[in-house]
């Protein structure tokens, strides 16, 4: 597939950043001019992404976390959030529906679910110690349908 453009931003994991991360990923998004219901699960995705570099990867301690996001083809967003903290150690539980490992924080265990069903492909990789990268793939096809 084509790049057509690019970003990167990398920022603390604070919750506030929240908010900031899925407002510049889906303003960079825009470019495509996807429909509001594209644009909100673009930004949905992020924020589920970035929540879970926030609260899990790092335990209380502040670390980097980077989005990179690439518009494909003039109609698809591929998006990478990547933190560098302690990892996951069973993926495959970690994105089974309701499964959370914060209980003690009420966190409803959704997160990996919202960002599958909200996008047309997920991908995770996770090394213990290192971190994990989330790599989330989202098709326009409001763009397709006005062609």
């Amino acid at each position: 597939m084509r790049v057509n453009n690019s970003m990167k931003l990398s920022f603390p994991s604070k919750s506030q950043n929240e908010a900031f991360a899925r407002i510049v990923v889906a303003a960079f998004a825009s470019q495509l001019d996807p429909s509001i219901e594209e644009l909100a699960d673009v930004k949905t995705a992020v924020s589920e992404a970035v929540t879970n570099a926030i609260i899990h990867a790092y335990e209380n301690t502040i670390g980097p976390v980077e989005i990179e996001a690439r518009l494909l083809n003039h109609e698809t967003v591929e998006i990478i959030v990547k933190d560098f903290g302690k990892g996951i150690e069973d993926i495959e539980k970690a994105r089974e529906p309701l499964y959370t490992s914060k209980p003690e924080l009420e966190r409803s265990g959704m997160g990996f679910t919202i960002m599958e069903n909200f996008m047309d492909s997920l991908e995770v990789e996770s090394t213990l110690g290192r971190g994990t990268t989330v790599k989330m793939v989202k098709t326009f096809k409001s763009i397709k349908n006005r062609e």
